[in-house]
């Protein structure tokens, strides 16, 4: 595998200046491109040109991975040359319109020939990187090894940690011997029988036996309440079970589950792979039910990883590069979220995966695993090989362990009748744990919103951000112009709030009128920016648990997120401000009636009120309001009489922007509204009011920093 210094290292980076045009990778990709566009235009699409074509495919991700990671180039010239992989990206995307077969070689789980891996070689060494010779680590599988070890990295504090605690010693103290039992089994097939005794014994129990704790089963922070079924599995971890399949619907607190079953388990240090849509989520429940543990959320090469941490949250896309370290690092538990993500064994993130999960039980005999994920069982059972694998209930042949004890123990073969349910019943005991929002209703409110941070770490993100910053600037200066101008007033010692909100009324008055960025702008950019987070998001859902309404503010959002519906392969229907009564009818009742139909993309001014799409149970609010009624009245096209489904909105929020802290100001008054109904003196805010607050909450927080800048250097 890749060390830590064997990293390519392209040749214009260790040169100053700017690169020459003919130098680096991109001369050569472009090159190549065109002869792929060449020999496909005439009809001659060879074994080498589709190697070619699919290196080039993997350079581009790779170098535009590369290019979005070094801080040795300016901005302009990172620009300059992502818009040159663009156009390498749209004859690559154009040639494959012409011969559609090419997209083969794009998926996820595309084999990569030796001979793409041999040219890949070559068109690096061509554009002045050097590739070292590298070879897998001992029990490395060769196929992960060599599709990942170009890309490893170690993060500086992980070396940190590891020169600290150098010797990890392994736990054997609860391995649990064989039964010594002449296997019965032994020459049967018995996987084929273990998938289809869930279709076959499908009406039986989904859940394992699970302890009704009298007690909390672990101490939790102050103000956090659990569920009776959260608390039953964490008993259930208390008591020493170690590998569950939790197939709880979505809106049911998984996160917090796993999270406090690892807290149950001392399963520390922690790794939990997910999506990317909710890394930063789960970082944040880290915070919300296990405070007493640090987690460090790994992005891109993990220049900030803490090494030292107990938890380590990182997102499939990424996990090739960090495989290797994290290999060795001592893990005592895993927590794979949307765990239907590895179905494909063939996939990188598959291997991926079940290495991680072999290298963590080749040191502990009964470490914590547990699959997450909210899609039905009884559907494409097959599918759940890579998951019961990760688990350790089989290999890529047989039950193993417990499994197959258990299998024993039943007396039967495949050839009785009974062994399908029996077989069922042994599985679901390993760890199965199936319960729907209906079926727990009783512990759960009818209705609530769960927020969702994502973390926006592409150029559209560092744009806002910077954005922000401006805005921020501007109103610390007219905030210091208005200090220094005053003629007349009180004067107070700090920050003068009273002058704070009169310098926001002046911003937010002047708003319509002003060119420059505001909280209108920023907001819109925000939404455009979380599209496809959020898109991919309620795809997800639409998979685990059926129809999902999307909501959104703006057209680019709409758009954006219809296009990822369709890339997802999900039929969806739309409700617009622009429609006929008529389009808009059909559309309608095409999400309700047709089942192929899985989510309906809406506008909030648009579809806000007089829609019934209670047929979901399940809303994604992609962009924030200005109200809270607005958010509400969105809900409610869902949560309305006749609904038979708890109902949950997951309000997609961009974090490290304004956009958490709109969200906190809807909130709060939210809160004043539902006093106001009930007979307070307190006024419903406007959507005026909440951009008000907004503007207050941006300008106080940057005087704060500056009087704390400020302090730092007077006191140094």
């Amino acid at each position: 595998m890749a060390r830590q210094g064997q990293r390519r290292t392209p040749a214009r980076n260790q040169r100053r200046g700017r690169p020459l045009d003919n130098e680096g990778i991109i001369p050569v990709l472009a090159r190549a491109v065109r002869e792929v566009e060449t020999a496909v235009g005439r009809g001659a699409v060879s074994p080498s040109t589709r190697t070619k074509y699919q290196v080039v495919a993997l350079l581009v991700r790779e170098e535009r991975a590369h290019l979005k990671a070094d801080t040795e180039i300016s901005e302009a010239q990172r620009a300059e040359q992502l818009k040159r992989l663009d156009g390498i990206a749209t004859i690559l995307a154009k040639t494959a319109a012409r011969d559609t077969s090419l997209l083969m070689l794009l998926a996820e789980d595309a084999e990569v020939s030796d001979s793409a891996r041999e040219l890949r070689r070559r068109m690096l060494e061509a554009g002045g990187v050097e590739v070292p010779e590298e070879e897998p680590e001992p029990d490395e599988p060769a196929e992960v090894a060599a599709t990942t070890a170009p890309r490893r990295v170690v993060p500086q504090s992980v070396i940190q940690r590891q020169l600290s605690n150098p010797f990890l010693v392994p736990d054997f103290t609860a391995v649990q011997p064989g039964s010594g039992k002449a296997r019965r089994l032994a020459g049967w097939e018995l996987l084929g029988p273990l998938f289809r005794s869930f279709e076959y014994a499908s009406n039986g129990p989904s859940c394992m036996p699970l302890p009704d704790p009298v007690q909390t089963p672990v101490p939790l922070p102050p103000g956090r309440e659990l569920m009776h079924h959260q608390a039953q599995l964490i008993a259930s971890a208390a008591e020493g079970h170690r590998t569950f399949l939790l197939a709880d619907e979505p809106g049911l607190g998984k996160t917090a589950q796993a999270l406090l079953a690892a807290q149950a388990a001392e399963a520390f240090p922690l790794l939990v792979v997910v999506p990317n849509v909710v890394k930063m989520n789960w970082a944040r429940e880290v915070g919300l039910w296990t405070p007493n543990r640090s987690v460090t959320v790994i992005h891109g090469d993990g220049s900030d990883v803490d090494g030292f941490a107990d938890i380590f949250v990182v997102n499939y896309e990424i996990l090739d590069r960090h495989v290797g370290w994290l290999a060795n690092h001592g893990l005592r538990g895993m927590v794979v979220d949307e765990a239907h993500f590895i179905k494909n064994k063939s996939s990188q993130r598959s291997q991926h995966v079940l290495y991680l999960a072999d290298r963590i039980r080749a040191r502990m005999s009964r470490p914590l695993l547990m699959a997450l994920t909210g899609t039905p069982l009884i559907n494409d059972i097959e599918d759940f090989q890579a998951i019961w694998e990760f688990l350790g209930w089989i290999d890529e042949k047989k039950p193993l362990g417990q499994l197959m004890d258990s299998l024993e123990e039943t007396g039967l073969t495949p050839a009785d009748p009974g062994f399908y349910p029996a077989a069922r019943r042994s599985v679901v005991d390993r760890g199965i744990v199936r319960r729907r929002k209906i079926d727990v209703a009783s512990d759960i409110p009818a209705r609530r919103v769960a927020d969702l941070p994502v973390e926006l770490d592409d150029e559209a993100g560092r744009s806002i951000r910077a954005a922000e910053k401006e805005l921020a600037r501007r109103l610390v200066a007219r905030y210091e112009t208005a200090l220094e101008t005053r003629t007349s007033g009180r004067t107070v010692d700090g920050i003068d709030h009273r002058l704070v909100r009169q310098v926001a009324t002046w911003e937010r008055e002047d708003m319509e009128s002003s060119n420059g960025e505001n909280v209108f702008s920023m907001l819109r950019r925000i939404g455009k920016a979380k599209a496809g987070l959020a898109a991919d998001y309620a795809a997800q859902l639409a998979r685990s648990v059926g129809k999902v309404v999307f909501f959104a503010k703006h057209i680019e959002v709409m758009d954006a997120a219809e296009e990822t519906f369709a890339q997802r392969g999900l039929r969806y229907s739309s409700i617009r401000g622009d429609q006929t009564t008529a389009v808009r009818t059909r559309n309608i009742d095409d999400f309700v009636n047709d089942p192929e139909v899985a989510v309906i993309v809406c506008s909030l001014t648009a579809a806000g009120v007089g829609v019934n799409l209670q047929v979901a149970s399940n809303v994604v609010l992609a962009e924030l309001s200005w109200t809270d009624a607005e958010q509400t009245q969105a809900i409610d096209r869902v949560h309305r009489i006749g609904q038979t489904e708890p109902v949950t909105a997951w309000r997609i929020i961009a974090s490290q922007t304004i956009d958490t802290r709109i969200a906190e100001l809807i909130d709060s008054k939210a809160g004043l509204a539902a006093v106001a109904l009930d007979g307070s003196d307190e006024e419903v805010s406007s959507s005026a009011d909440l951009q008000l607050e907004a503007l207050v909450a941006l300008l106080t927080q940057a005087l704060t920093e500056k009087e704390a800048r400020l302090a730092g250097r007077a006191a140094g």
